[in-house]
């Protein structure tokens, strides 16, 4: 599952064996110390007055008393009446590998004061951002000058596969023995660990995307510890993970159809054709220029990668589209080369968040180890969804020669689960529709809430009221929609707004004042 990270900060510990320490040991019987926090240091979490910590865990939950590695905290505390608190709630922003220390601030989101009830906890998961170990391989491995995604000759395929396995051997000798505990099961493990810290019977949790497994894993495994929980963009616990990005490929391709068919519709702003068939053409066109003669640093790869981000969110849909059209009607790439960089960090450990993202699925599952089959099943779905289908193919081929080893995955069942939120909009293509469903057959008492037709993938609290307000309530009271019998969401909202670009808005608004003169005239 493809994911656009920001760059973690704090210093990094580039190997397992440097940071894996004894330090803060656990007393007897394995009950973890309390959390040490003092004032945070850094960023939004400083101006919000919040506190940071760390909390020492086993590096193998099979050796509780062996080697320790530690999770960076946050937190800020809650600030509602005392006979309203409802206890901690836990943060993550999935990926894997998204560092989570910055979201103990989404309490201030949650409309309604509702989030003031909360003592709101972020944290940094094993081997991300300011936890020892910090694991990176290859930190220009994710940068410029990488063949095209899609291997249409056998020196493009070659020169992936080289590059794929060079990958996976830089982490088995950076990871060390960290790579055979990297697991969601070591996470969870992680979280109730946390929890205990804190000294709470039960936690609440709000996960998106990836965090939603996490959570999903969570309330299997221990079901009497869940107050409330929320899951934003939620994955198919039943096809993990080799399997879910090729369903991802499929929604993509969707979601990218729609984009060009906004981009059409502002044709006058944008002049990159006046139909979705006329931009999609184009953008094509592009990529096999491109591919023949790269603009400077930007090459096919990196022009998939620009456009990936306006298929996860209509939140950077107008910046898309002026930089594309710039290189289309201008020539000038420098707009597309910001984007790029935007989401891809070129110093120090730059490839933390992926290196993580494949410690975790690399051995949450099997994946196939013989090419033919990832090359017979990309290749089908290429047909019917060029756009996304062989850059995500090679995001995750590193798995083929990962070192961890790979289990089973959790059998998740909610059964015993407390009543839980889901939300997914209908089109969305990073944590298809299909398993906000099955998750919710999976938790006879969850609720799912749709936002109709929309391609934005985990945006609540972003300033929809009737996602938000929803969000509100359950975590003030517990209290959530009816659930249907049937099959499908039990609550349904408008998506997540698409933007009219600035200059549109900008026209209308000249467009109101001179009627507004007229009338005033009249």
């Amino acid at each position: 599952m493809r994911r656009i990270w920001a760059a973690a900060t704090a210093v990094a510990l580039c190997t397992a064996g440097a940071a894996v320490t004894g330090a803060q040991a656990a007393p007897a019987r394995g009950v973890p110390v309390p959390i040490a926090w003092s004032a945070c240091d850094e960023g939004s979490l400083k101006s919000h007055g919040a506190e940071c910590g760390y909390l020492s865990v086993p590096l193998d939950y099979a050796k509780p008393e062996g080697a320790k590695i530690q999770l960076a905290l946050s937190r800020i505390k809650a600030t509602g009446p005392a006979d309203k608190r409802q206890g901690p709630i836990l943060v993550n922003p999935g990926g894997p590998g998204g560092s989570g220390r910055g979201l103990a601030t989404l309490g201030q989101h949650v409309p309604k004061q509702s989030g003031a009830a909360y003592d709101w906890i972020g944290f940094d998961p094993r081997g991300v951002g300011a936890s020892k170990p910090k694991l990176s391989c290859d930190s220009g491995y994710t940068g410029y000058n990488r063949p095209p995604y899609v291997p249409s000759t056998p020196e493009i395929e070659k020169a992936w596969h080289a590059r794929t396995t060079a990958y996976a051997a830089a982490c088995a000798k950076a990871g060390g023995t960290l790579l055979d505990h990297m697991r969601t099961e070591d996470t969870v493990r992680d979280i109730d660990r946390i929890r205990e810290a804190l000294g709470a019977e039960k936690i609440s949790f709000y996960g998106f995307s990836y965090g939603s497994y996490l959570g999903q894993v969570y309330a299997t495994r221990n079901p009497e510890r869940v107050h409330r929980m929320v899951l934003d963009g939620v994955v198919d616990p039943g096809r993990v993970w080799y399997q879910s990005n090729l369903d991802q490929d499929i929604a993509f391709d969707k979601a990218i159809k729609i984009y060009f068919a906004w981009i059409a519709k502002y044709d006058a702003v944008y002049h990159l054709g006046r139909t979705a068939a006329d931009v999609e053409k184009l953008y094509y066109r592009q990529l096999e220029a491109l591919t023949k003669k790269p603009a400077g640093s930007i090459g096919p790869a990196e022009l998939t990668d620009v456009f990936l981000q306006p298929g996860y969110y209509v939140f950077g849909w107008e910046e898309t589209a002026r930089a594309f059209s710039a290189w289309v009607n201008r020539k000038d790439p420098a707009p597309l080369k910001r984007l790029f960089d935007d989401n891809h960090e070129q110093t120090g450990d730059a490839d933390n968040s992926y290196a993580v993202y494949l410690a975790v699925q690399c051995t949450d599952a099997p994946w196939p180890t013989a090419w033919k089959k990832w090359s017979r099943d990309n290749w089908r779905v290429h047909r019917k969804a060029p756009f996304e289908t062989w850059g995500n193919a090679w995001y995750n081929a590193p798995c083929r020669h990962w070192a961890g080893d790979a289990r089973n995955p959790v059998e998740v069942d909610g059964g015993k689960a407390p009543p839980i939120l889901l939300i997914n909009e209908t089109l969305d293509a990073a944590t298809p529709y299909s398993g906000a469903l099955e998750t919710r057959r999976r938790f006879p008492r969850s609720v799912l809430l749709e936002g109709i037709g929309g391609t934005t993938h985990a945006g609540s609290l972003f300033g929809n009221a009737c996602v938000d307000n929803t969000i509100a309530d359950y975590l003030a009271t517990g209290a959530l929609p009816g659930r249907v019998k049937a099959d499908r969401s039990d609550k349904q909202c408008e998506p997540t707004a698409k933007p009219t670009p600035l200059s549109v808005t900008a026209k209308n608004e000249r467009s109101s004042r001179l009627l507004l003169q007229r009338d005033i005239v009249r």
